[in-house]
């Protein structure tokens, strides 16, 4: 296989922080990690995560880092809603970037209408992380009001995502 997805839809449960530190806890066991790194050091592979999936690429350092790392006070995470609840909507994403294979028939400003069902979709992180993010083409989705502007207002940014980020990729763009 070339590609690793992991999967959302409130998998492991959807406890507080549970689902992705759970996730990532079991892609911290050695076998699973080494076989991550091979598939991604040495084999071209591809990963995505997607809702809880997402959390724990961002738990195990492989977004933005693009390795299995350990992790600190100073790393992006996600973290509760803004609004202090969950929200479970229809949201507009406009494409930032398209530094990633996983974006190859898309075109930066194109707007996509996506579902979200979170209680934890705040990406949060120190300015200067988000600034290299931006400047590295790392920010691939923010979110956009009804005149296709990134915004931070709710309910287009439903859980006040710094900078309205919506979806980030790893440094070489792969994950």
């Amino acid at each position: 296989a070339q590609i690793l997805m992991i999967p959302g839809g409130f998998s492991a449960g959807d406890e507080p922080e549970g689902s992705g530190k759970f996730i990532a806890t079991f892609l911290r066991n050695e076998k699973l990690s080494n076989a991550i790194t091979d598939l991604l050091e040495n084999r071209d592979g591809l990963m995505i995560g997607i809702c809880n999936g997402f959390q724990a690429l961002i738990k195990l350092g492989l977004l933005p880092y693009g390795k299995i790392k350990d992790m600190n006070d100073n790393d992006p995470t996600l973290t509760f809603n803004t609004i202090g609840r969950h929200v479970s909507q229809m949201v507009n994403t406009k494409i930032s970037s398209v530094k990633s294979p996983w974006l190859a028939n898309v075109n930066v400003n194109d707007i996509h209408t996506i579902p979200v069902s979170h209680g934890e979709g705040r990406f949060v992180a120190k300015e200067e992380v988000i600034q290299k993010l931006f400047e590295n083409g790392q920010v691939i989705t923010q979110y956009v009001d009804e005149n296709n502007q990134v915004t931070m207002k709710s309910p287009y940014n439903p859980n006040g995502s710094m900078m309205a980020i919506e979806g980030i990729v790893s440094v070489d763009g792969r994950i």
